[in-house]
């Protein structure tokens, strides 16, 4: 897998710096040098119960999107499911 995992006892350090990814096929700045899926999450104010997130074109489980780092130059994906009749 190629997305890197924090540990637990790490704190996410955003500084004055940006870091550029690919999210949803356009061009986003991002402070910081690494963010969690969590915290992208929260700074796009994505707030959709059911999600599939995808770093580099892997699946991330919900599980992992508090270890899951995305970091310069990552092509993110994220897809909000919904359903109806």
């Amino acid at each position: 897998m190629k997305f890197k995992i924090k540990n637990n006892s790490q704190r996410l350090c955003v500084n004055r710096e940006t870091m550029k990814i690919i999210l949803n096929n356009n061009p986003e700045e991002i402070p910081g040098d690494s963010v969690s899926v969590n915290d992208l999450l929260s700074h796009k104010h994505f707030t959709f119960k059911m999600l599939i997130i995808k770093i580099n074109g892997v699946l991330i489980k919900k599980a992992e999107y508090e270890m899951a780092m995305i970091s310069d130059g990552d092509d993110v994906t994220v897809l909000h499911l919904i359903s109806g009749g």
